[in-house]
Parts: C-alpha cells; structure tokens; sequence
C-alpha cells in the first residue's frame, strides 16, 4: 500500500471523477470481483466539506450499490442528523473497499491495496475538509496505524501529506452491538465526537464565509 496519499501514478489521478467510477465499476483487480452483486462506489457531493470512509460494504450495500443503507447505515443517518448532517446533501461517503467481502469479514490488507487507488482518487475529487474514519479496518487503510479506534476515537489527526483533519469515530455497526447510552459508552462517546466535528465544519464554514466578504 502507498506510503504516500496520492502515489498511485497518474493514470487514476488524472481522472475524472466519473472516469474513475466508471473504472471502479469494472474493477476485476481482486478476487472480491467474483462474489459482488454490485460495485458500491460512494454517493454524495463532490465537491464536499466532509467525507466518512467505512470498512466495506455489507449485503444491503451490494443489494442495492449504495454506501451504508443497512442498519448500520440508517444509525448513520440519525447519528449525522443529530449534528445537522444530512444524507446525501452534506456529506460523501465511501468505503475502503468497493467491494462487499464473503460474510461480511473484515477486509484483507490485499484488497485495500487493490482499492486504494479508487479512494485516494474520490478523497481528491471530493476535496473534503475533514474525514471521519470508521471503525479500526478504515484507519488502518487510511492512517497506516495499528492503533486500537478505542485509542485513537475523537482525535483529531492530518491526513499524511495533506491538510486535512482526520477523525477516527465508532463504526456504527459497533454501536449497534453497544446499545447503552451512559456516560463513557461507545454511543455517549460517539455524540461527543459529532459534536467536535460539528463545532470543526461550522469553524471552515466561518472562514468561507470571511474569505466570500
């Protein structure tokens, strides 16, 4: 994998946005090719302020070739609504693979490599200025770091060689399986970590606003 964020030649950067979707809808570069139902690219404005890049898609994601439309996908919704984030309007979502793995396991270090080129081409298009990472395979992918997401949640971090601020958050398939809202639950840490990426997107929304006059 790249240690660098846009290394993976010219062919896929100098792409259109549509070109490399296109590209990614053809895609035979791992074997994850042979068990898709649908290619699931990403969905949302490009550009766009902000990004969330998941794990990989589930079964209702190959189904319908759409990012996080399962159960997972509708917590997402409500936990973006919360802080005035709405779907697909205000947001680009994808996933570091386009493809959905066997039985939904966790994806190979081989098939992110073989996706890379594919994200790191939509993170340019789409030209966010922050990034949420969720769940451990994406900052893995993304950061190159083996630190556990308990570690690394609701820190703000640079994308390697960029400006752009990074925040590793719960993958909302986790939350699912931690239902309890207490104080220090997966759930209560999650809503505190919207609430800094809400306070972050209304700050550049500011500095628009001041560079517009």
């Amino acid at each position: 994998m790249p240690n660098d964020l846009f290394s993976s030649g010219p062919d896929m950067l100098n792409m259109s946005y549509e070109e490399v979707k296109a590209a990614a809808l053809k895609c035979a570069k791992c074997d994850l090719h042979k068990t898709r139902n649908k290619v699931v690219f990403g969905s949302g404005p490009v550009p766009c302020d902000i990004m969330l890049i998941g794990e990989a898609p589930g079964a209702d994601e190959d189904e319908q070739g759409e990012p996080f439309v399962g159960r997972a996908g509708q917590l997402l919704t409500q936990i973006l609504l919360s802080v005035d984030i709405k779907r697909p309007d205000d947001i680009y979502i994808a996933n570091t693979l386009k493809c959905r793995p066997p039985d939904n396991r966790a994806p190979l270090p081989d098939e992110q490599s073989a996706c890379w080129p594919f994200l790191e081409a939509q993170i340019k298009h789409v030209k966010p200025r922050i990034i949420l990472l969720a769940g451990a395979p994406a900052v893995k992918a993304v950061l190159k770091s083996q630190e556990p997401i308990s570690k690394l949640r609701g820190k703000w971090t640079k994308l390697p060689g960029t400006d752009i601020s990074v925040m590793p958050i719960f993958h909302p398939s986790y939350l699912l399986r931690n239902a309890q809202k207490t104080k220090g639950s997966p759930k209560w840490l999650t809503w505190q970590d919207m609430k800094e990426v809400r306070g972050a997107l209304d700050y550049f929304k500011k500095l628009r606003e001041l560079d517009n006059g």
